[in-house]
């Protein structure tokens, strides 16, 4: 009975020490829709950023084209992106955009990174993209916020990024 007792100790002992050693759930890092100085001040919201990214609506408020900008389709942002927003799996998407492609629209560019994305949109007056909301930096405007389930968030409930740089 004595041995029993030592054991059980001994396993709830090691069962707390993995408990303690297991990482905590830590909530994904808001993501961020990112547009140049020039349109910073455009009313977007993730009902509207779902047309531009089926290339459904072209043109912002001034009537310059609109340029939007992708991550790679594996790029772990892209498909919380796809997800979230668009409320597609990247499969799906691919079939939107075949079926696009015979009507003569072509998909949303494609970058090779969140670094990428930030250069590009500070650099051109009529992009737009996203990024993790962490990564924001350099000459860019934050329309808005997203979290996992496609809510607008307070600008102030961004977390530090767990990754140094995009």
């Amino acid at each position: 009975m004595r041995n029993a007792s030592i054991r059980m100790r001994r396993w709830l002992a090691g069962l707390c020490l993995l408990a303690a050693m297991a990482p905590l759930h830590a909530e994904p890092v808001p993501i961020a829709v990112i547009v140049a100085a020039e349109h910073a001040r455009e009313a977007i919201d993730p009902d509207a950023l779902t047309l531009i990214y089926r290339r459904k609506r072209l043109h912002w408020a001034d009537g310059s084209r609109i340029e939007p900008i992708n991550l790679p389709a594996d790029h772990p942002l892209r498909l919380r992106f796809s997800r979230t927003v668009l409320g597609l799996k990247p499969e799906q998407m691919q079939d939107y955009w075949n079926e696009m492609y015979f009507q003569g629209v072509s998909p949303p560019y494609v970058l090779a990174s969140e670094a990428a994305m930030l250069a590009f949109v500070a650099a051109t007056a009529n992009a737009i993209g996203y990024v993790s909301a962490c990564h924001v930096a350099g000459d860019v405007s934050v329309l808005f916020l997203l979290d996992e389930r496609g809510r607008r968030l307070p600008f102030e409930t961004v977390p530090p990024c767990a990754d140094p740089a995009p």
